[in-house]
């Protein structure tokens, strides 16, 4: 098919949806380009919202993309409703769009609170919607109870302690971060929150939320916590429920299904960002990476794929092999954290410096090579660091546990190279 008269249709209008189209043009391609949002709003830059947004810094965060000298078409405030594989058509609340080409770019959906949706006072931060209404909170200075103590639950805490709200973090795991990482590395983090005169607690889950007047929190242990606003950052989940039955195959966990070009499993249709996952050679497992640098990443190897010609075939035909190393940060309490690579029980521990410190790192280590890393105020690590991950370096440990000697100095051959 003639690019020129092929039409692509990006579902997702997010990091992942508007760098695929981006990318698109970078590489050429030629055709008409759709991308369908949900939100009425341009697209725009999620960081920003739990940090400039919220505190009133920014009223926005749209990306400095110029849509029309692009030939990019926005459709926004539409709901995408299902996908008809044998005629190539994405249904909407707005009507069928035909594809030659389909980017699947729907990110994830948060996790909400059973029986807490309807409750006045009960919000999320995940748009710039919910940075605007929660921004009202933090200018009150009233009591906010945070359910979740993960990245989001620890970057609205920063904010909100830095206001002058009184912050209570419930979370039901033992510890912050336990999806994310082990105990001994979570707990120095822990020590945070009281650092900022916030109240964490552990090891209690929410049993219910009522509104009375304004909402109160009830805990499984039969505490009830006042708030003004309740925020929960409890995970999220891809957002793919439109695409059940259709024929893209969609893995447990939800996800849709690609292979190392970041293919699905129907032809002519890709997958990118926080909604799919991967398989890494690199890591030797299927990865789903819920990170804004994987949603900035990927899409220059779908639109390669799509713009090299793939004949909308789900055969290998040589495209961009799709196996990064996986980055993220988050800033909280006064800190920048950074984290590279991809660790997993039973990987050894190697610590930089003292975790009660104001900076450390910690590299996680598998058969001799640096696996991960993550850096606490230790910006120079994290680039180091990244750098031996993509290598596949090994670590000399006595070196690499010296603080006041560069990571790249402590890097040798991998065992058994």
């Amino acid at each position: 098919m003639d690019s020129a008269s092929a039409h692509t249709v990006i579902v997702g209008a997010g990091l992942a949806g508007v760098q695929t189209g981006v990318a698109l043009r970078e590489q050429k391609w030629l055709g008409a380009i759709t991308v369908i949002g949900a939100e009425p709003h341009v697209p725009y830059d999620r960081p920003p919202l739990s940090k400039a947004v919220l505190t009133g810094r920014a009223e926005n965060a749209e990306f400095d993309v110029d849509f029309d000298a692009l030939g990019i078409e926005l459709r926004l405030g539409v709901t995408v409703t299902g996908l008809r594989v044998r005629d190539r058509a994405v249904l909407t609340d707005a009507g069928e769009l035909r594809y030659d080409r389909l980017v699947l770019a729907t990110g994830a959906e948060p996790l909400t609170l059973p029986g807490s949706t309807d409750v006045p006072g009960v919000g999320l931060l995940r748009t710039l919607d919910d940075a605007r209404r929660l921004r009202p909170v933090l200018e009150s200075g009233e009591p906010v109870v945070v359910v979740g103590a993960g990245w989001i639950g620890a970057e609205f805490t920063t904010a909100a302690r830095e206001a002058g709200c009184p912050v209570t973090v419930v979370e039901a795991a033992d510890r912050p971060l336990a999806g994310t990482m082990p105990a001994e590395v979570a707990a120095p983090m822990a020590a945070w929150y009281a650092e900022a005169g916030a109240e964490l607690r552990t090891g209690v889950a929410v049993r219910a939320v009522h509104e009375d007047p304004a909402a109160k929190v009830e805990l499984a242990d039969g505490t009830v916590l006042p708030a003004s606003a309740v925020v929960v950052g409890i995970g999220a989940r891809p957002a793919t429920d439109w695409l059940r039955g259709c024929g893209v195959d969609l893995a447990s966990d939800g996800s849709v299904r690609v292979d190392q070009q970041l293919r699905t499993s129907v032809p002519g249709v890709y997958a990118v960002g926080d909604c799919a996952s991967f398989p890494s050679a690199r890591y030797g497992e299927r990865l789903l990476i819920h990170h804004w640098d994987n949603a900035l990443q990927g899409p220059r190897a779908v639109a390669a794929g799509i713009a090299g010609g793939d004949g909308g075939q789900a055969v290998p035909l040589g495209g961009t092999v799709y196996d990064p190393v996986p980055y993220f940060w988050s800033e909280q309490f006064g800190r920048f954290v950074q984290y590279v690579g991809h660790h997993r029980d039973g990987d050894e521990l190697l610590w930089r410096g003292e975790p009660g410190g104001h900076s450390w790192s910690v590299c996680w280590l598998r058969e001799g090579r640096l696996n991960a890393l993550l850096a606490v105020g230790r910006p120079r690590d994290l680039a180091q660091g990244r750098k031996l991950v993509e290598r596949g370096a090994g670590l000399d440990r006595e070196l690499a546990a010296d603080p006041a000697v560069p990571l790249k100095k402590a890097a040798v051959a991998p065992p058994g190279a």
